[in-house]
């Protein structure tokens, strides 16, 4: 199950512009949550965050945000930073390259910044000068956390990001009603384990 957390270098070859890890050479990772905001979940990753002194960067769905405005003010009045996650969670392979834009471009509408992350990791290479027109940074990811997996344990969820977790990962949680149940439980006990290795958190410019 390890190619499902970690990507495969193969696949990252096919999306050079896109980001899937940062710096080797310092002892940090980059916590980034994906499908909010939602009102339970999100606050409750808010103020477990503001527990550990963390700021990480929110992937937010623009049909949540706009449901939810206040919620998008408490991440950024919280030093968070957040990015597009197209307008409704859009797959790539689902829809026309016209109607994926849209989407995109709809979401923006909503929130702020210069981010992107493709929702399920869908994205055709030739999308690529587009959304760089459009983005400062594609941000994919190093570590998927999985939490979302209704088949996996907690525990599991768990190991998922400890067991391959490394200098520069970009790690993705989830703060939505699917995930709570996993992320709710593996969140706290990763956040204190990397601390204790001696992880530091950052987060992407917007």
């Amino acid at each position: 199950m390890s190619y499902k957390v970690q990507p495969p270098l193969w696949l990252r070859a096919f999306f050079r512009g896109a980001v899937w890890r940062k710096t080797k050479s310092e002892k940090c990772v980059y916590l980034t949550f994906d499908d909010g905001p939602v009102e339970k979940e999100t606050l409750w990753v808010v103020e477990l965050l503001k527990k550990y002194d963390i700021k990480a960067t929110f992937f937010c769905v623009g049909e949540n945000a706009k449901r939810h405005p206040h919620l998008m003010d408490v991440l950024l009045e919280n030093g968070h930073s957040v990015g597009n996650h197209t307008f409704n969670h859009l797959p790539a392979w689902k829809c026309s390259r016209s109607a994926y834009f849209e989407n995109i471009d709809k979401g923006k509408q909503y929130v702020p910044g210069q981010l992107f992350r493709p929702p399920h990791g869908q994205l055709y290479p030739w999308y690529m000068s587009a959304l760089k027109k459009r983005f400062k940074e594609i941000v994919m990811w190093d570590v998927l956390a999985m939490d979302y997996d209704k088949r996996l344990s907690k525990q599991t969820v768990v190991n998922n990001v400890m067991n391959h977790v490394r200098n520069g990962s970009i790690i993705v949680f989830h703060d939505s009603r699917k995930a709570w149940e996993r992320m709710s439980y593996a969140l706290p006990i990763c956040l204190k384990r990397l601390q204790k290795e001696g992880y530091t958190f950052k987060v992407f410019e917007m």
